[in-house]
């Protein structure tokens, strides 16, 4: 089996269909004729984190809120390194995606005043099972949007310091894509898989990120130099255990407590002030301390809810995570009649819940020109959630046309360089099998994430020493994925997404070496430096690949009304 070359061109390539990525594109059709390509490995009607639904949309301006704040939210959750001008221009729009989701079709909840149904401060209730058919059934209504469906995009093109399109292969058929492009807009998502995940074998993807999203947008700006931030706030879900199930849905819809075995609420006996609101993080690390000490196994307080309680929490997870109705359906026993016991997840490197991805200025453009981002591929700003990400593609899409308005055309490749590129990605059909197949692989860098870089088996904690440890197993494991054998497309692609993660794995060790204090609890826990020091780290932790070394950068933080660009 052999790929064999195909070019295609356009104005303004979208890497990833999901969230961002849809928005992006109708955002561009609705404002130009600019030639838009999307390259999507999945198919954009059910990939991404919305493959499944959501029930709610976390990020809202609510009557008594105001994007301002939103920002001191935000920026207090993620004790003060955020980019506060990123979270502050998202915050402006997000009630005006939410509108444009109404408009597509998307039934939001009602009240008898007509007014949307909150669920908190800044969130709202929805029936979003179908939110993302929606959302790529007005992509697919746009005539000047192509869609490239089971293509994964493997690297950008890039020439000087400048990105033009990128390299991708097919699913379906043995063609190698060279795609040249005035813009490239990544919205490919964040990086699961790297760590063991809760549950073993055949049930190892029930996780809480989308298992298909592996780091390939982050492993693309590595590799091409881009600078990236705070992939040390790493992101560790609270779940309903082992159906890793949102946990949101009850505490908030029911105001369920959090409570030990011995139906004691703890969560506030670890750090919370009086009268304030547990953070993600501190809620997290009271569950994984109260079980170390023995008073485990941790619960939403929920038997003696209502049946009228009950029934509203079965559709809700019916409406993006059916497994928790399921298995209450199937033990007969529901959440008025057993309290719902929880874990954590897993670490994930996210930008949209937590703060890592590329480094942009205020238009979405990341150090490389012509490269924007959006979504959970985009830094800095968290807790942006589904809404955040429609708005932060709105933002990459009316910079990119920008950009191309004043671009000179973009310069093709020689033949040699295409030809290339094409036999390095054929080299694994021809690869001999070796001790390690794709599945050890994968197990082994796991393994070793889990063991020495703060996973479940840790407590989430790390340390220099083990640290070490884990970056000299990754960079052996890098050495040994380019002997890995495909024997069909499939295989490629599964080779593809491990080299991947093992480069956002490389990155994520030095970030989380880098910063020497504990900022995040679990998310960033370091052993040797124990406390917060505001004094030294109340900075980000950026990066840019050189050579085959990461090197750390430092940057200041840039407040809300501050005009940020890259100095090139």
């Amino acid at each position: 089996m052999a790929l064999k070359p195909e070019i295609l061109k356009t104005d303004i390539l979208i890497v990833g269909g999901g969230t961002a990525g849809c928005f992006s594109a109708i955002t561009i059709a609705e404002n130009s004729k600019a030639k838009v390509l999307i390259a999507e490995k999945a198919h954009i009607k059910r990939s991404g984190c919305l493959a499944a639904g959501v029930n709610a949309l976390n990020a809202y301006i609510n009557p008594g809120e105001s994007p301002e704040s939103y920002v001191e939210y935000v920026k207090k959750d993620a004790e003060g390194i955020i980019r506060e001008d990123l979270v502050y221009s998202l915050a402006k729009k997000l009630n005006q995606v939410t509108q444009k989701l109404e408009e597509m079709g998307l039934p939001i909840l009602k009240d008898a005043k007509g007014d949307y149904v909150s669920r908190g401060k800044r969130s709202i209730k929805i029936n979003g099972e179908n939110i993302k058919p929606l959302l790529a059934q007005a992509v697919q209504a746009k005539k000047n949007v192509q869609i490239l469906n089971g293509v994964n995009i493997i690297d950008y093109i890039v020439q000087g310091q400048r990105v033009s399109g990128a390299y991708g292969f097919s699913l379906k058929k043995n063609l190698f894509y060279v795609i040249y492009a005035k813009a490239v807009i990544c919205t490919t998502g964040g990086a699961a898989g790297l760590y063991k995940p809760n549950n073993p074998g055949f049930s190892r993807h029930k996780m809480w990120y989308s298992p298909f999203n592996t780091g390939a947008g982050y492993a693309m700006g590595i590799r091409a130099g881009a600078e990236m931030t705070s992939l040390e706030m790493r992101f560790i879900a609270l779940r309903c255990k082992d159906t890793i199930a949102p946990t949101g849905t009850i505490a908030q819809g029911v105001r369920a407590r959090q409570i030990n075995s011995l139906g004691q609420e703890y969560v506030k006996q670890y750090g919370v002030q009086a009268g304030a609101e547990a953070s993600t993080p501190q809620r997290l690390y009271a569950t994984v301390l109260e079980n170390s000490e023995g008073r485990g196994p941790c619960y939403l307080q929920t038997r003696g809810i209502t049946e009228e309680q009950e029934q509203e929490l079965y559709k809700a997870y019916l409406n993006m995570a059916p497994a928790q109705t399921l298995k209450w359906v199937e033990q007969s026993r529901g959440p008025g009649s057993d309290n719902v016991e929880i874990e954590g997840t897993e670490p994930y490197v996210v930008g949209g819940h937590a703060a890592s991805g590329y480094w942009l200025n205020g238009q979405c453009m990341t150090t490389l020109q012509g490269l924007f981002a959006a979504g959970d591929a985009a830094g800095g700003s968290p807790k942006k959630y589904v809404t955040g990400c429609l708005a932060e593609g709105e933002i990459a899409a009316l910079a990119a046309l920008q950009y191309i308005g004043i671009d000179d055309g973009v310069v093709m490749l020689e033949q040699s360089l295409i030809q290339a590129k094409v036999d390095a990605v054929n080299l694994y059909f021809r690869n001999e099998s070796g001790l390690y197949g794709l599945e050890e692989a994968e197990e082994a860098m796991q393994k070793v994430m889990d063991e020495y870089a703060g996973g479940i088996s840790v407590g989430y904690t790390v340390s220099r020493a083990k640290l070490q440890i884990a970056a000299q197993r990754i960079e052996e494991l890098l050495e040994i994925s380019k002997t890995l054998r495909a024997t069909d497309l499939h295989d490629l692609l599964t080779i593809h997404e491990i080299i991947d993660r093992l480069y956002v794995c490389k990155v994520l060790i030095a970030h989380l070496e880098a910063r020497k204090e504990t900022r995040w609890l679990c998310y960033q826990q370091n052993a040797d430096f124990p406390h917060k020091d505001d004094v030294h780290w109340r900075k980000y932790v950026n990066s840019r690949y050189e050579n085959g070394e990461v090197k750390i950068l430092l940057r200041e933080i840039v407040k809300r009304d501050e005009v940020y660009e890259h100095l090139y």
